[in-house]
């Protein structure tokens, strides 16, 4: 924005300049002067905040996030920026928070372990988004994790936190059982399903981890519609589990019901559940299977559960119950061509803004 304001602002400058030529015989000497001193000194004005247009630039972003910004990047798909003050590093995109290193902890323990709790096998897992590897360090927990393939759109994300948020993840994306994959996991989904049937190796998934950023938009909605689960459905065993971040119940409420009745309408059996983490809230998840299967009650003996800080097998069972400002509401499922979720998800946006 700076930088096509400067660069209007130096051809009005350079007009002006040339104007005083062409209408020399229409404008009196000291109209001459007056004009050609201002273009000067405006350029010259203009050549300066040229000089320190990121220096304005950072200033400008840093009074948006209350601590020190540590890493800002304009990527090919989004704006990343970290910060960091005093022990608290946090992650936003096109300045949405994504993690925050005081709570993150919650909201991966909550996304990871209740749909391996309830896997029958764990062998081979699917993530999609998770780009800062957070997900990674909780599903290493679990020794019999063999093969996880990561797709996230972003390559800048993976770069950053690798540089960034090593010690956080525990090096997670260095770990030689990880495949990466920079795609639309969409597109993925769509190119594995057809490649399938002619290569005969594409193995199924045990387990999927689906952790994409909210659906304030059209682009993000598709991965929340019924037609992204039906392909998610062709990657997966026949007894597969898949835990899908899904917004808010309390401030999203509509949206939330949205995405677990288009999971359920896309023929999946679906366990809601929530957690508290208080850099978002009350937090909403997904717990489905393309089987009926019972929501997990204790973390299973392979899972080191002294290392988790937040679950514990007395807490896992309550965040089944939904208490009734969360329940369920009569809502549209969210399909490709009708994306009544970003629709919902505005509207409740909003409400919150006001």
């Amino acid at each position: 924005t700076l930088a096509l304001w400067n660069a209007c602002s130096t051809v009005n400058a350079l007009v002006a300049l040339l104007g005083t030529t062409a209408l020399a015989p229409l404008l009196t000497r000291g109209d001459v002067l007056r004009v050609r001193v201002l273009a000067a000194l405006l350029l010259v004005l203009l050549g300066g905040t040229f000089a320190q247009a990121d220096r304005l630039t950072s200033w400008t972003e840093q009074s948006l996030y209350d601590e020190p910004i540590v890493f800002a990047e304009q990527s090919a798909y989004q704006r990343l920026v970290v910060t960091r003050g005093g022990p608290v590093t946090s992650l936003f995109l096109d300045g949405n928070l994504q993690f925050s290193s005081v709570d993150e902890h919650r909201y991966h323990e909550a996304l990871v372990h209740p749909a391996m709790a309830a896997a029958p096998r764990r062998a081979r897992v699917l993530v999609l988004g998770g780009g800062d590897g957070l997900a990674l360090r909780e599903l290493f927990r679990w020794p019999e994790v063999e093969h996880v393939t990561l797709v996230d759109l972003d390559p800048a994300v993976t770069r950053v936190a690798r540089r960034l948020f090593a010690d956080l993840n525990a090096h997670s994306l260095e770990d030689p059982r990880v495949e990466l994959v920079h795609d639309d996991a969409m597109v993925w989904l769509d190119e594995r399903q057809r490649a399938a049937p002619a290569s005969g190796d594409a193995l199924p998934y045990d387990v999927a981890i689906v952790d994409f950023p909210d659906p304030n938009n059209f682009s993000l909605g598709k991965l929340y519609t019924r037609r992204f689960y039906r392909l998610l459905r062709t990657a997966l065993a026949d007894d597969a589990t898949v835990a899908i971040q899904s917004t808010s119940p309390l401030f999203a409420r509509r949206s939330y019901w949205c995405i677990t009745e288009t999971v359920r309408e896309a023929g999946y059996a679906v366990r809601p559940y929530h957690a508290t983490v208080p850099s978002f809230g009350e937090w909403g998840y997904v717990l489905a299977s393309p089987r009926p299967f019972d929501a997990p009650s204790a973390l299973p003996p392979p899972l080191p559960a002294a290392e988790l800080r937040y679950l514990s097998d007395a807490l896992l069972p309550t965040l089944f119950v939904f208490p009734p400002d969360m329940g369920p509401l009569e809502v549209e499922t969210n399909h490709l061509n009708d994306q009544a979720l970003v629709r919902y998800y505005d509207a409740e946006e909003r409400q919150w803004a006001n």
